[in-house]
């Protein structure tokens, strides 16, 4: 109990409160149109919470799910008022997630137990997802928790991409390893870890180009990135982290089955859930893909980036303490 109190600290509660405003907002508008002027909640209910689930991208496959438990919670309690409607949907949806064995086994922003060292995060995901800024803020709370950090700029592509990069490496106070515009990336990821090693690092992290116009590309190159890397330490990337816009809502989704099918991913970031009103799409994606989310993006600021606690996340956007 006490390391989850220190885990899901008042303040933390609060941000992410703040976070998913709009979301429950939006939620609870519609889910007061679908009982309205209902004493119980029957099948036209349930119908109606079916388009609020998908309208709020949860997706549909997700969206069937919660509906055929609320189906079989009235078969069992036989009278379900309209007014216990948010408490319901609350306790079956995290039931529903927490069925599933991807939780992120954390406490914290820590690296796991027993991992070579450094600990390799290649950052993968589409141009314009918050994927720099979720590395910047990666930096900054590993650094934090006393690691050492090093990053490495290999979206070679794009000259903001390398200035971003340089600016929240400064912003974290971590030192950066970059090359000139165009050059390899495979390169820059090789004289990162070789930096990093020669520092005695803790935690190298690794950005690459934001592109899935050829899967069969990004693939060749990220596994040159991977082969690479693995000529300074034999087990990196031990995490491939995918960054998604929430805010994109269904469009996240294909995203990420697109990466999936291209690379090694096993960690997910879900951002930008502050300003969206289709933070659903985060139960959705935890439920669907067998990769865990591991982050959530909240806000612009350094500290705004949680790792994900699908209680928390379900007890926040029905707004239960």
């Amino acid at each position: 109990m006490g390391i989850f109190k220190r885990l899901f600290s008042k303040e933390k509660k609060e941000t992410l409160d703040k976070g998913l405003e709009r979301t429950k907002t939006g939620v609870f508008a519609m889910i007061a149109r679908a009982v309205a002027g209902k004493s119980k909640v029957d099948d036209d209910v349930l119908d109606n919470l079916e388009e609020v689930f998908v309208t709020s991208d949860v997706g549909v496959d997700t969206t069937l799910k919660i509906i055929d438990r609320l189906q079989q919670r009235v078969a069992r309690d036989k009278y379900v008022g309209s007014d216990e409607l948010h408490d319901l949907l609350c306790d079956e949806i995290t039931q529903m997630l927490a069925e599933h064995d991807s939780e992120i086994d954390q406490d914290d922003f820590t690296v796991p137990c027993g991992v070579d060292l450094p600990y390799v995060i290649m950052v993968v995901g589409v141009n314009g997802v918050g994927k720099t800024t979720t590395i910047g803020k990666l930096a900054a709370q590993y650094k934090r928790q006393g690691y050492k950090v090093v990053l490495g700029a290999a979206d070679t592509f794009r000259a903001a991409a390398i200035e971003q990069l340089d600016v929240w490496a400064e912003r974290a106070g971590v030192p950066i390893v970059k090359q000139k515009l165009g050059a390899d990336p495979a390169s820059v990821a090789f004289d990162t870890l070789q930096s990093a090693k020669a520092q005695g690092a803790d935690v190298v992290i690794i950005d690459t180009a934001g592109r899935l116009h050829n899967k069969k590309g990004l693939m060749d190159e990220l596994t040159k990135i991977r082969n690479v890397m693995q000529k300074v330490v034999p087990t990196a990337p031990q995490e491939v982290l995918l960054v998604l816009d929430g805010s994109t809502g269904q469009n996240a989704f294909e995203q990420a089955r697109q990466f999936t099918a291209a690379t090694q991913v096993n960690a997910l970031a879900v951002t930008k859930l502050d300003g969206t009103a289709k933070g659903g799409v985060v139960i959705g994606i935890s439920d669907q893909f067998r990769i865990p989310v591991k982050y959530i993006g909240l806000g612009e600021g350094i500290d705004d980036l949680q790792v994900f606690h699908k209680t928390e996340f379900v007890k926040s956007l029905f707004g239960k303490n």
